[in-house]
Formats: C-alpha cells, sequence, structure tokens
C-alpha cells in the first residue's frame, strides 16, 4: 500500500500541500480579457468612448494650439514685423521746434534701402466749440467727435489703406495745400455720405473740405477707419503746426528683415544734424514675441488637455467598476476553480488597458482630422507634431491602465465564498 506523504506543522505557518498552484499564462490572459470585452460589447464600446473623448480632445487641442501658434508668426512676420514708427521728440530743442519732420521727410526715408512706404502724420487739436459735419450750417451728428488728422500721401501707403471709393491724395494736392479730405468708413455711415459723385464735403471748423475717398479697411493703423484726414499742408495753413502735447510722428513699412536697420538709419536720413530729435520704435523681436505667445498658448491648453483625459478616465474608472460588481459571480466561480487574486487583477488590468488603447488609436485619428479640417476651413497651414501622434495611443493605454487600477483590485479581492451566494 502506498503511504500517504506526511504533512509537517510548523507553528505559525500553513501546513505544506502537494496540489500544484494555479498557472495563468499570457495566452490565457489574452483570451480571457477578450472574452471579458466582446461578451459585452456595449458598455466595452462606452468605455472605450470615455478614452476617445479624451485623447481625441488632447491630439486635437495640441494641433490646434501648434496651428494657431503658427499663424500668429505668419501674421507677425507680415505685418508687425515690417513696422516701424519714428516719433518726433525734438530733443532738447522740443520747445522751439515744434515739428522735426521735414517737407520732404517721405522722400528721405523711402530712399533708404528696404522701405516701402513712408508717411508722417499728427492729430489735430481743435476748440472744444468746433465740429465736423457734412452739412454748411447745425450741428454734426451726435457723439463723440471723430479725431482729425494731418497727414502725408504716404502714410495711406504705409498703413496698406484700401479704398471702397475713390483715392488719396497726391503730391499736387499736398504741395499746394488743397481743401481736400479723406474719411474712414465708420465717419462716413456717421455723416450719410455713401457715394463720392456728387463731390460730397465736410466743414471742419466751418471750413469746407472736399471728400476725395473713403477708406474700407487698413493693415495697420485702424484708427484711420474712423477719422478724418486731411493734407498735411492744409492743416498747417489752417491750424499751425502740431501741438506740443500731440507731436508728429511717421509710420514706415519696410520689407521683411530690414525693420531694425530702417529703424537704425530713419534718425539720420530725416535729420543728419539733429537725429536726436526723433525716437524710433523698431518692432518687437520676432522670437521673444513668438516664444511667449506659444509658450502660454502650450500651458492654457495642455491644462485643458488634461482634464479632458481625467474626465476620459474617471470614466474608464466607473464602467469598469460597473463591469466588477456586475461580474461578481463570475470572478467567484474562477477563484473557486483555483484562480488567484493575481490573475483576476491581471485580466481586469489588461481589459482597461486594452479598452485604453483602442480609444487611444480611434481619438488621435479623430483629433488629427479636426485639426486638418479646422485648418482647411480657415485657409491655414495644419501642424500636428509627429511626437503627439506617436504619444497619444500609449496615453490611451496608460490613463486606461490607471483608471482600471482600482477596480481591478476590488475584483481581485472577492472572496469566492461570498460571490457564490450571491
Amino acid at each position: 500500500m502506498k503511504r500517504l506523504p506526511q504533512i509537517r506543522w510548523r507553528p505559525g505557518r500553513r501546513p505544506a500541500s502537494d496540489l500544484p498552484r494555479s498557472t495563468f499564462g499570457r495566452r490565457d490572459l489574452v483570451r480571457q480579457s477578450m472574452a471579458g470585452m466582446l461578451q459585452r460589447p456595449a458598455r466595452s464600446m462606452l468605455t472605450v468612448l470615455g478614452t476617445v473623448l479624451g485623447v481625441g480632445t488632447f491630439v486635437a487641442v495640441l494641433g490646434l494650439t501648434a496651428t494657431a501658434g503658427a499663424q500668429i508668426d505668419e501674421r507677425f512676420d507680415r505685418f508687425t514685423a515690417t513696422e516701424v514708427t519714428v516719433q518726433d521728440t525734438g530733443g532738447s530743442d522740443a520747445d522751439y521746434v515744434p515739428n522735426s519732420f521735414p517737407s520732404d521727410a517721405d522722400t528721405r526715408v523711402g530712399a533708404l534701402n528696404g522701405v516701402t512706404a513712408a508717411g508722417t502724420y499728427w492729430t489735430v487739436r481743435l476748440s472744444p466749440e468746433d465740429d465736423i459735419r457734412s452739412l454748411p450750417t447745425g450741428r454734426g451728428p451726435a457723439g463723440e467727435r471723430p479725431p482729425l488728422v494731418a497727414a502725408t500721401a504716404g502714410v495711406f501707403g504705409a498703413a496698406e489703406a484700401q479704398f471702397t471709393q475713390g483715392r488719396s491724395w497726391d503730391a499736387f494736392h499736398d504741395g499746394r495745400g488743397e481743401r481736400v479730405a479723406v474719411i474712414g468708413a465708420g465717419v462716413a455711415a456717421r455723416l450719410g455720405i455713401t457715394t463720392l459723385e456728387t463731390q460730397p464735403a465736410v466743414f471742419i471748423a466751418d471750413k469746407p473740405f472736399t471728400v476725395i475717398g473713403i477708406l474700407g479697411s487698413t493693415k495697420r493703423m485702424p484708427d484711420l477707419l474712423v477719422s478724418v484726414l486731411v493734407p498735411r499742408t492744409a492743416a498747417e495753413a489752417l491750424w499751425g503746426p502740431p501741438d506740443a502735447g500731440e507731436r508728429a510722428a511717421m509710420l514706415i513699412s519696410t520689407r521683411m528683415g530690414a525693420a531694425r536697420q530702417v529703424a537704425q538709419e530713419s534718425p539720420y536720413a530725416l535729420r543728419p544734424e539733429h537725429p536726436d530729435y526723433f525716437k524710433p520704435i523698431p518692432p518687437p523681436d520676432p522670437r521673444t514675441l513668438r516664444n511667449n505667445v506659444t509658450s502660454d498658448l502650450d500651458t492654457l491648453f495642455l491644462m485643458l488637455a488634461g482634464i479632458c483625459l481625467a474626465i476620459g478616465a474617471v470614466g474608464i474608472a466607473n464602467t469598469t467598476l460597473v463591469a466588477v460588481m456586475e461580474r461578481t459571480a463570475e470572478i467567484g466561480l474562477r477563484r473557486a476553480l483555483g484562480a488567484r487574486g493575481v490573475h483576476v487583477l491581471a485580466q481586469f488590468i489588461a481589459e482597461s488597458a486594452a479598452l485604453g488603447a483602442v480609444g487611444g488609436l480611434i481619438g488621435t485619428s479623430l483629433g488629427t482630422i479636426a485639426v486638418v479640417g479646422t485648418a482647411v476651413a480657415r485657409d491655414w497651414t495644419p501642424v500636428v507634431h509627429p511626437g503627439t501622434v506617436l504619444a497619444a495611443p500609449f496615453i490611451g493605454m496608460l490613463t486606461g491602465l490607471v483608471a482600471g487600477l482600482y477596480p481591478s483590485w476590488r475584483a481581485s479581492r472577492i472572496e469566492p465564498v461570498e460571490a457564490l451566494r450571491r
């Protein structure tokens, strides 16, 4: 007769047993996880949907941030990086020289290499009782009086102004001090001027000026659209040189890359004997501005993307926890047949990670499509960093993995006897 193995008992330890411990290989893990996900496809799709929304928003937000940043760079390079302003300070002779700009200031600065257009301007100070109206008598329209700006013809080219009707004055008007005016579209609407065919006039302090142009838009100096502009010579003849509190300035449009050089040379081109009369203001360093804007956008949108991922993780955790509660009997039966807690833990973690990875792939695709679609609709160039596209599916898998830890731990702690009683 075969003798039974002797079981030695030691205090404080469980008795040894010859029964083999249950195993749970990789194939078993994949098979059981797939069965668990496919057994309830609707619940699995809802779990995937949480990750799709989180990862899709993450990719879309980062892609749109990069695309918007590139668009900001393009607009900055096109307009701001090609704009120089020169302010008349008068230097130490400010009390004796009300206007430091020479009469041919536009021509002098326009001769500099890299300058495309230049013009001087200042705001004319009218007395409080003076009015701007479209009729010879009466009062102007109610509301704030539009600004009166004295300017040279070069201002319109430097501001890249577009006319809806008419044109700007030229050297003939400026040289003779002709009383002509250009008004912005907002002023034209207030004064009731809709056409130039009748040769309308505006009365500035009871002095008539024939309107020869209506501004529709400008790339620079948007204040011109709500102003009345007259030639510099006519303004000086009627109201004198610029006021001490509102000195003249010059707007210069340059080619790309020439702005800083033009800013350094313009005071010497205007008054070689007194360059200290002027204060040139070059555009800010594009790299610094671009980095600041991009950093602010990245910080803001990364926070939004993180919130979206957190919402997706909460959805996965909630769905997985409900699935554990529904499968309590199944888990208890497996534990009674020999499955250990670590096996149940591994299965539920694998299910959560797989659903997160699937949601990450789908979310990455949808987020990329959203970025490209938005860019095409706005006529932008879509920018999506390759690292974002490659990392997003792994982020989804990691989100599912983290979200499934607690529900999986709860599943592994279910006792077989208690589960089978339910």
